[in-house]
């Protein structure tokens, strides 16, 4: 659905790509969080926020992410139809949604002299996109005389994860779409969230804006100076690299972290909402995607290769091998290559925890899964131990590896599909699948796919030391 509006300021998407997502382990890591997850038919909340907000907003968007997630995000994007004047902003290190969206405005005032920003996190759900778009067209008016528009999801059961927002009684105007906030309500307890919910009056908070660069801005230097000095430092020389739009590292990373609700939009006047009855989630726990799925007659929602006898209210998904369940009811139970959660549907909210613990004992599972994305494609640690290590490697066609090499280890492949032109020290040959190259200790080398084909391999590294910090760039096309 295209606006089509009276509008003087170009109307630009800002996605935040941020966020960890740490409920939804063991499937969303810290290297590969939930906004990058395959959640929704094989497709990414990433992927699915981009194509929702294209068919309102289509020009000039800015996606801001985190350094650690560039590759992700900007083959996510490609792969969703992110426009040639789309920009991708890094962040050197995450300070929170106030200065992300701080970037944002002073990109878009830098481009124009304003812009109406549609800002929106990259890890939520809005299965209704119809609806959505007529929640941004409603919000228009408001934002373009001033207003910090904020869409307040309408409620259908009392939820306690969310933070709340008052709407007030009366509506603005005559068109009766957009009302007064006049409070912020934090997560509340099961009864004052039912009493939230009878009342008629409480918004779920979705952290989805619309408003003006120039009057975010404004507001952010009103109540948090220090934030705006510390982004518009940033924001001084910006270097532009491949896909990529760096600021200042060492300013940026000066700033404070806050959030936009507490930075602005909790201190601001002008503040209104606009009702979002769209199916909205935040995708915050594994039960929160449970009642984004279809159901079973006994109230399951499987995903993947799951077997359930006699099992009732059980959201159950299997990442590769068959999961069979028996006699179960209301828990959670998620198989990853690598890790299974298995939860009491009542606990759930409670699986940060969990992370919290496994970082503390050191544990990598709760990092990186065993599957690890990279420019070029991705690798899966298929097995190791002392002295070696199995892993399943893959590259897009046309994609290289870096020219390289190791100090401490060895290195077998094994085509097993497609076709990979190796590149070991002066020497460059072509490998074909169940053909092999051996690359020795300190030896230069390079993998690529000349193919139409995705090239898998398999790489067997023997050393005293297989870190993937031994690695030593004299060539990468990907700036590492």
């Amino acid at each position: 659905m295209s606006l089509h509006t009276d509008a003087v300021l170009p109307l630009r998407a800002v996605l935040l790509v941020g966020g960890s997502g740490t409920r939804l382990w063991p499937m969303s890591r810290e290297t590969y969080p939930k906004q990058f997850l395959p959640l929704f038919e094989g497709r990414s909340p990433l992927e699915l926020t981009f194509s929702r907000v294209a068919a309102v907003a289509p020009h000039g968007p800015i996606a801001i992410a985190n350094e650690a997630h560039r590759f992700i995000a900007a083959e996510q994007l490609r792969l969703s139809g992110y426009p040639a004047d789309g920009t991708l902003l890094l962040e050197p290190a995450g300070r929170n949604t106030a200065p992300a969206i701080a970037l944002a405005a002073l990109l878009a005032v830098r481009d124009a002299a304003d812009a109406l920003l549609l800002v929106l996190p990259s890890d939520h759900a809005v299965p209704d996109s119809e609806a959505f778009a007529i929640a941004v067209c409603r919000a228009l008016p408001a934002a373009q005389q001033g207003q910090l528009v904020t869409f307040g999801v309408v409620p259908d059961y009392p939820e306690t994860g969310y933070g709340y927002l008052r709407a007030s009684d009366k509506p603005q105007g005559l068109d009766g779409q957009v009302f007064d906030v006049e409070a912020f309500v934090e997560k509340p307890d099961l009864d004052h969230a039912k009493a939230y919910l009878e009342s008629g009056h409480y918004l779920w908070n979705s952290g989805m804006f619309l408003f003006r660069a120039s009057r975010y801005l404004e507001e952010l230097g009103r109540h948090r100076p220090d934030i705006l000095a510390a982004c518009q430092e940033s924001m001084a020389e910006l270097r532009h690299d491949g896909d990529f739009t760096r600021i200042n590292e060492a300013a940026f990373k000066r700033c404070p972290a806050e959030s936009i609700d507490y930075a602005v939009m909790e201190q601001a006047t002008s503040v209104a909402t606009v009702r979002l009855d769209a199916g909205w989630s935040d995708i915050g726990s594994w039960e929160a995607l449970m009642r984004l799925g279809c159901p079973d007659a006994d109230g399951n929602v499987l995903s993947g290769d799951v077997m359930a006898t006699s099992c009732r209210n059980v959201y159950a998904r299997a990442d590769g091998r068959l999961v069979a369940l028996l006699g179960l009811e209301d828990v959670v139970v998620v198989d990853t290559p690598d890790a299974v959660l298995i939860a009491s549907r009542d606990q759930a909210q409670k699986v940060r925890d969990l992370v919290t613990s496994l970082k503390y004992q050191g544990r990598p599972e709760a990092i990186a899964p065993r599957r690890v994305v990279r420019p070029w494609g991705h690798y899966d640690g298929v097995d190791a131990g002392d002295r070696f290590q199995v892993k399943r490697i893959t590259v897009r066609p046309g994609a290289k590896l870096s020219l390289q090499l190791h100090h401490h280890r060895a290195e077998h492949w094994v085509v097993v599909r497609g076709t990979a032109r190796v590149t070991r020290d002066d020497e460059t040959f072509l490998l074909s699948e169940n053909q092999s190259a051996y690359i020795p200790l300190g030896v230069r080398h390079r993998l690529e796919n000349p193919g139409s084909i995705p090239l898998e391999l398999i790489e067997v590294q023997s050393g005293a030391y297989l870190g993937e910090d031994d690695i030593v760039r004299f060539d990468d096309q990907y700036g590492r």
